[in-house]
């Protein structure tokens, strides 16, 4: 089955390019012209609370709908039922002992700033908060006396970012993981006008589907590498890249106490413009799954793109096109049930305890250490010092999984993580008189917490089958941001932002618990083949366990 819009290498990769260009174009111009305001509102300290939206705006939204319809004409192929049919034949095994060439590493550096950049949507809510408060007038420890708690804004774009995972999980095993990619970087562009919204409502819609786009990004970015990395490296590449959520933490704080002072909380929403554009532009190194190709009828293509990674094609056994065709058949809740019920039930745990950590205790890090007596440019500061403190252990973590193997090192670095938070159960409000012991101890939660995700979405993305690596990875990805919808729903109906001791705990509790599962259940994927992890998994036996 080919497709009918001529070949895509010739066409730059799209299946219309000219109305996915147009459709970037489009959305654009209409976020630039949400800006007239914005700036307008500089005497003021960039404060729009109050105003309506001007004529350049509303037309610049219209803009951003019709370009949004375009881009999805665009990349979205026709018949994407036989591609799933077609494709429970197919089997692209990666030549494991292939070294990583040119190509490898322009992927790398490519899904490296995908995971930067989309880290940085999340984690610049945690900066946001403080002033979107001021404005708005919201209930926060910097103002107790407000009715509506400030709660409100992490939890709309954290309940995005779940649907986006598990949506995005589902577009990458229909549509392409390329075409997912892409769909993402241009809701980067198009969500940054959550940045010039005047009004409180329209603040929180717009960081709803800021989150949709950012939750689906990293499920994708780790099923390709996953399906494109040669065996032997694929796992400490794929921590090392995702631990660069310490880099996007480190960034975020640096612009927030370099920017907002001058521009405001909106400017940290606004940068998505260019950081979005940017991704765009990189895609010509950013591959279609072969497999995907070779479904479509595009078989010189996706020989092109095996001969560029090092990967072969090849019929499936029948045992395991049968085992393959009954997973696409069930889809979604084959995750929930035997064979695959032990891993998800350990990743599951694992995921909410990272959610209720990242969105409980690292969320409002900023917001409680302006409540134990820091100013908002140090507590900013105090972070990037921790964060920075921190890069080292992504390296470390990589190192471990990479000859260490999967299962110890997440229960290792599980282990260690959940325990560090005890400290602060333990320590309290009292570590705010010891600003060294204060930074040395945010090291292990703000760099533990970006090795853990990075740890999730990788060994998820090795442990599922190949037709619904995607839907699992999204399952991964989903889970850790569902605990962050659990806690920011408790503060919201507390109207309050728990103290630095409760989020803690919060956190603690479930990371203990997912290290001893693991410890239990976890099968073992190192330097093992997907499809001889796959396969060990689907007899329900423990990969590679010993």
């Amino acid at each position: 089955m080919r497709a009918k819009s001529g070949n895509p290498s010739r066409s730059g990769g799209f299946e219309h390019p000219a109305a996915f260009w147009f459709g970037v174009l489009a959305c654009t111009a209409g976020v630039l012209l949400h800006l007239p305001m914005y700036i307008g509102a500089r005497d003021m300290h960039y404060h729009l609370r109050g105003m309506r939206p001007d004529t350049p705006m509303i037309v610049g939204m219209a803009l951003i709908g019709v370009g949004l319809a375009a881009v999805l004409y665009g990349l979205i192929p026709r018949g994407t039922s036989a591609i799933v049919e077609s494709a429970a034949r197919i089997r692209v095994r990666t030549l494991d002992d292939a070294p990583v060439n040119r190509q490898h590493v322009a992927l790398l550096v490519v899904m490296a700033l995908a995971v930067t950049i989309d880290v940085m949507k999340p984690t610049a809510l945690a900066f946001v908060a403080p002033g979107f408060a001021q404005e708005y007038g919201l209930k926060s420890p910097g103002n107790p006396h407000g009715h509506t708690p400030v709660s409100w804004l992490p939890l709309t774009g954290i309940a995005g970012t779940v649907i986006g995972s598990w949506l995005w999980g589902w577009l990458g095993d229909r549509i392409g993981r390329r075409a997912s990619i892409i769909l993402a970087g241009v809701l980067f562009v198009t969500t940054s006008i959550c940045g010039a919204m005047p009004g409180f409502g329209w603040n929180l819609l717009m960081c709803f589907f800021m989150g949709i786009g950012a939750g689906g990004m990293l499920p994708i970015t780790f099923t390709l590498m996953a399906e494109t990395i040669p065996a032997r490296h694929r796992g400490w590449l794929m921590v090392l890249i995702g631990g660069d959520i310490a880099g996007a933490y480190v960034i975020t704080s640096w612009l927030s106490g370099a920017l907002t002072p001058t521009y405001s909380w909106r400017i940290l929403w606004l940068i998505s413009l260019p950081t979005g554009l940017l991704l765009l532009l990189l895609n010509h190194w950013i591959p279609e799954s072969p497999r995907y190709l070779l479904a479509r009828g595009r078989r010189r293509e996706a020989d092109a793109v095996m001969r560029r990674y090092g990967a072969t094609a090849e019929e499936e056994p029948a045992r395991e096109a049968e085992i393959e065709r009954d997973v696409d058949r069930v889809g979604w809740a084959t995750l929930m049930r035997r064979p695959l019920a032990a891993p998800t039930l350990a990743i599951t745990v694992l995921g909410i305890g990272v959610g209720l950590m990242t969105y409980g205790f690292q969320l409002w890090v900023p917001t409680n250490l302006q409540r134990l007596g820091y100013s908002t440019v140090n507590s900013d500061y105090v972070i990037r010092n921790a964060a920075v403190l921190g890069l080292p252990l992504t390296v470390l973590c990589a190192w471990m999984y990479g000859v260490w193997g999967s299962r110890k090192t997440i229960v290792t670095v599980t282990a260690v993580t959940g325990a560090t938070l005890l400290g602060f159960v333990i320590a309290g409000g009292s570590l705010a008189h010891h600003r060294p012991a204060l930074s040395l101890l945010l090291v292990v939660p703000l760099s533990g917490v970006s090795s853990v995700v990075a740890v999730v979405a990788g060994y998820a993305a090795e442990i599922y089958p190949t037709l619904v690596r995607s839907r699992g990875t999204g399952l991964a990805a989903g889970m850790t941001k569902a605990g962050g919808v659990l806690i920011l729903a408790l503060t919201v109906a507390a109207a309050s932002v728990p103290s630095i001791s409760l989020t803690a705990l919060l956190g603690a509790v479930p990371l203990l618990l997912a290290a001893v599962l693991f410890l239990w259940i976890g099968p073992e994927t190192k330097a093992r083949p997907l499809e001889d992890i796959g396969q060990e998994v689907m007899r329900g036996g423990r990969a590679g366990a010993g």
